[in-house]
């Protein structure tokens, strides 16, 4: 996607050819900053920060890590443990753990010194794969987005209602509940998007809401509560959000305040999907409530931080001096309140049968 113009992914192989370059997301949407990642555990302290985000990239990063690691010892105990270490950054997000073992089962039963060519070259496709990837949901998701057309007829806007960033930086590029959008609004289609702001960390305020304006697509940031009085009011046409972690059986990890979307989207008849990746699917998890449910510090709750006049960024206290607070970075949105999930192989039912009608190898685990 461009910003200013320019056409950016959001992890690039740097011109040294061994460590890589990121859009810090901590610094946006007030300042555009790249940052060199040397190691594994500079990658790691990028997941862990919130530098990159959003589970494909989590991935993406991790893959690139484990091969800066390998670089430093390919051996089969130091892989192991690098693995490991960049396993635990974050719990909740599966691409992180599926990236991972994509890039072990790459360089296991090589010799050791083609191990770090092997690396780059799994980690470099992962990246390659989910731009891809992330390309077809948008195919599959516009053919919704245009039946609605088609049903309003007369030009009439579609409404998109969307939470947290699931856009091209949460991947590599295009995003999951993103690509719909660009490829409708590039093709011509008339949209508008309604952007949750996200509480705490203001991903949908900061992070959609960037990209989105820096494409040139029509949005509106509103309060995380206004979702439900917007559905109330026929203002949402559909509802798009990603996860990071599906179940066998279709229940759903996504930014926290998703479930209250999604009961809000039920309750009006709007349709409620999810777009993901295959990597984001967790076959070994039979249902959600079973997912790990990150908590993050409570200072993302009680500060934020914010531009002044004179253009500097500062960390503000928002919260009344010594209350204690709980940050719970995701909930579960139970299956039967999904209408479909949108995926590179096609749109299906989120049920387990719905998942195995797209991924039928599958169907032994």
């Amino acid at each position: 996607m461009k910003i200013k113009g320019k056409a950016y992914r959001t992890i690039w192989l740097a011109p040294d050819g061994w460590s890589v370059e990121v859009i810090d997301q901590t610094r946006l949407p007030h300042e555009f900053s790249v940052i060199p990642l040397k190691s594994a555990e500079d990658a790691a302290r990028a997941i862990l920060s919130m530098q990159v985000r959003g589970a494909p990239l989590i991935g993406a990063t991790a893959a690139y890590g484990l091969a800066m690691a390998i670089r430093q010892d390919a051996s089969d105990e130091a892989i192991d443990k690098a693995v490991e270490f960049l396993a635990k950054q974050r719990p909740t997000a599966i691409n992180l753990r599926w990236a991972l073992e994509e890039m072990r089962r790459a360089v296991q039963n090589l010799p050791r010194e083609e191990r770090v060519a092997a690396a780059y070259k799994r980690a470099a496709d992962i990246c390659d794969e989910d731009v891809e990837t992330c390309r077809l949901i948008g195919v599959h998701g516009k053919a919704l987005i245009d039946d609605i057309a088609r049903t309003k007829g007369n030009g009439e806007k579609i409404e998109v209602l969307t939470h947290c960033n699931a856009g091209w930086l949460a991947c590599v590029d295009w995003g999951t509940a993103t690509s719909p959008i660009y490829q409708a609004h590039d093709a011509g289609v008339p949209l508008h998007v309604w952007v949750d702001e996200t509480r705490p960390r203001n991903q949908g305020a900061s992070l959609t809401a960037y990209e989105l304006g820096s494409h040139g697509v029509p949005h509106t940031i509103v309060v995380d509560n206004a979702g439900g009085h917007l559905m109330q009011h026929g203002k949402v046409d559909l509802v798009i959000v990603g996860t990071d972690r599906v179940a066998a059986n279709g229940d759903v990890a996504n930014k926290i305040g998703t479930y209250l979307k999604a009961l809000a989207a039920k309750d009006n008849n709007v349709p409620f999907y999810v777009a993901l990746p295959h990597s984001t699917i967790d076959w070994a998890l039979q249902e959600g409530l079973s997912i790990p449910i990150e908590e993050r510090s409570a200072d993302e709750v009680l500060k934020m931080p914010g531009r002044l006049a004179d253009g500097s960024v500062v960390t503000v206290e928002i919260a009344a001096p010594g209350s204690p607070a709980g940050n719970p970075a995701f909930d579960v949105t139970p299956a039967r309140l999904v209408t479909g999930f949108i995926t590179e192989r096609g749109v299906c039912p989120a049920t387990r049968e719905g998942l195995l009608s797209l991924y039928p190898e599958r169907a032994g685990e």
